[in-house]
C-alpha cells in the first residue's frame, strides 16, 4: 500500500472513531451558554451535556444538575453517558485539579479534559505565583510585593513609596471582587488590614499584592494552546464597571467588543512577541502541563502592552463575542488541543465585528433580587441571546442570577454591532432589568 493510501486509511479511522463525540461543558454562565451553542454546530459532537446549565444550554443540550467542583458526581457522569470530552468552563474546578482528578483515575485517564492540570492553574488561582512566573520569563508587567498577617507594617510601608491610586489584590479566587484600586493612602492601609488581618475576601486574602496602578487602556488576548504550539483568537475588550462612563463598583462584565479597534498588526506583533511566545515557553520550561485556553489581561500603557493578570479559562463575556467569530469547527480545534497537533489548524475568523450588551439584574452587583420572569427572547431575531444568570422554571425564563442575558450582534464596525444589540434588547424585559448603554463608548 502506498504511504498516501496509508494516510487516508488512518486519517478515516481517526475520524470515525471520533466522529460521534459525547461532550459535557461544565458551568452555568454565558460563557458556558455559548460553547454549547459553538459546540451544537459540530458534525463531531453527537450528544452534549451541561452541568450544570442554564435556560440557553436547556434548549441545545441535556441540563445536569451537578456542581462544576463535585469531581466525583462528575466521574459517575462521565461513566454513565460515556462521556469523551469535558470542557472546563469557569477557573475553580481547575485551579481544584479536575484535570489532575482525570488523569489520576484510570477509568477516566482516556478522557480529553480541556484546561490546564492544577500547578499550571495557578497562573489564576494565585497573583503571587503569576507575578513570579512574569518576573521569571521576563514577560512586562506592574511591579508588585507580596504581603500576609505576619508583615501588615511592611505593606504600609510599601504603599507609602507608591503614588496613588494603590492597587492591592487578594492572592487567591475571590471571585471576581478581590481587586481594590484606591486613591486615598489611608483607605489602602485600612483596606489592606481589613484583607489580611480581618479576612475580607476569606482564604483569598491571606496573602495580598500590592502593585503600582498602570495608566492605559485595557484589553484581552486569548490564546489556545496544547502545551507545545498555539494560535491566538482574536481580542476583545470588556467593561467592568456597573455605571456608564465605567463608573461605580466592578462587576463581573457588563459588556464587551471585538475585535480591538487600537490593536493595530503593529500592536498585535508586541503581544505575541513580547507576552504570548513567552508566556508559552515559560509553561514548558517550567514543566506546567497546559491544554486549553490562556487569557492575558492587557493593559495598553504608551504603545506598550504589560500583562495586568492570566486566568486560565476564557473570559465572560469576552467568549460570547470571540467565539462566535471563529468560523472553525470548535471540537476539531479541541481534538487537536488533545492531539497536540494544534499547529495543523489554520483559524478562520469572521471579518465582522460581534459587539454584546450584558443584562444585569437591578441592584447587581450588590443585593438583588432573582426570579424575575424574562419577556421576548423569542422576538429576537437579528442577535445571539446567550442566556447566563437564567433558568427554567414551569416553562419560563427567569432570572436566576445577577448577569441575566448576554446579547451578542454582528456588524461591519463594531458601532453597526452595538446599534443592533440595542435594538435587540429593545424587545427584552423582567422586572429592574438593567444594563449599560455606553459599550464602545471609549474606543
Amino acid at each position: 500500500m502506498c504511504l498516501e493510501a496509508l494516510e487516508a486509511v488512518i486519517s478515516f479511522i481517526f475520524v470515525q472513531t471520533n466522529y460521534n463525540m459525547t461532550i459535557l461543558i461544565l458551568g452555568s454562565g454565558g460563557r458556558e451558554h455559548t460553547f454549547a451553542w459553538k459546540i451544537a454546530q459540530s458534525s463531531l459532537c453527537q450528544s452534549l451535556f451541561v452541568a450544570p446549565g442554564n435556560s440557553g444550554t436547556a434548549e441545545i443540550a441535556t441540563n445536569v444538575n451537578i456542581n462544576v467542583t463535585d469531581f466525583e458526581a462528575i466521574k459517575a457522569l462521565v461513566i454513565d453517558k460515556e462521556i469523551d470530552m469535558v470542557i472546563v468552563g469557569p477557573e475553580d474546578p481547575l485551579v481544584q485539579g479536575i484535570h489532575d482528578f482525570f488523569l489520576n483515575d484510570e477509568t477516566l485517564n482516556h478522557v480529553t479534559v480541556i484546561g490546564p492540570e492544577r500547578a499550571a492553574a495557578e497562573l489564576e488561582g494565585s497573583k503571587e505565583f503569576a507575578k513570579e512566573f512574569m518576573y521569571r520569563h521576563n514577560i512586562p508587567t506592574a511591579a508588585y510585593q507580596s504581603f500576609d498577617a505576619s508583615n501588615v507594617k511592611e505593606g504600609y510601608a510599601f504603599l507609602e513609596t507608591l503614588n496613588p491610586p494603590y492597587v492591592l489584590k487578594a492572592d487567591g479566587l475571590a471571585a471576581g471582587k478581590g481587586v481594590l484600586i484606591l486613591n486615598d493612602l489611608v483607605e489602602a492601609k485600612t483596606e489592606l488590614k481589613s484583607m489580611l488581618v480581618d479576612a475580607k475576601f476569606g482564604e483569598a486574602s491571606t496573602k495580598v499584592v500590592i502593585e503600582e496602578f498602570l495608566d492605559g487602556i485595557e484589553l484581552s488576548c486569548f490564546v489556545l494552546t496544547d502545551g507545545k504550539n498555539y494560535k491566538i483568537l482574536p481580542t476583545a475588550k470588556d467593561y467592568k464597571r456597573i455605571g456608564e462612563g465605567d463608573t461605580g463598583l466592578n462587576t463581573g462584565g457588563m459588556g464587551a467588543v471585538s475585535p480591538v479597534p487600537f490593536a493595530t498588526d503593529k500592536f498585535l506583533y508586541k503581544i505575541e512577541q513580547r507576552i504570548v511566545k513567552p508566556t508559552i515557553q515559560g509553561l514548558q520550561k517550567d514543566d506546567l502541563p497546559y491544554k486549553g485556553f490562556v487569557f492575558i489581561g492587557l493593559i495598553k500603557v504608551g504603545d506598550d502592552p504589560k500583562v495586568i493578570e492570566y486566568n486560565v479559562r476564557m473570559g465572560d463575556p469576552e467568549t460570547e463575542v470571540v467565539l462566535p467569530r471563529l468560523k472553525n469547527d470548535l471540537v476539531e480545534i479541541f481534538q487537536a488541543i488533545a492531539n497536540q497537533t494544534l499547529d495543523t489548524i489554520d483559524l478562520e475568523i469572521d471579518e465582522r465585528a460581534a459587539t454584546t450588551v450584558v443584562l444585569v439584574s437591578g441592584g447587581y452587583p450588590e443585593a438583588y433580587e432573582k426570579g424575575k420572569e424574562i419577556i421576548g427572547i423569542e422576538n429576537i431575531t437579528d442577535s445571539i441571546p446567550f442566556h447566563a444568570g437564567a433558568k427554567l422554571d414551569d416553562g419560563k425564563v427567569i432570572t436566576s442570577g445577577g448577569r441575566v442575558m448576554a446579547v451578542t450582534s454582528f456588524g461591519n464596525t463594531y458601532q453597526d454591532a452595538i446599534k443592533k444589540s440595542y435594538q435587540s434588547i429593545e424587545n427584552l424585559s423582567f422586572d429592574k432589568m438593567y444594563y449599560r448603554k455606553d459599550i464602545g463608548f471609549d474606543l
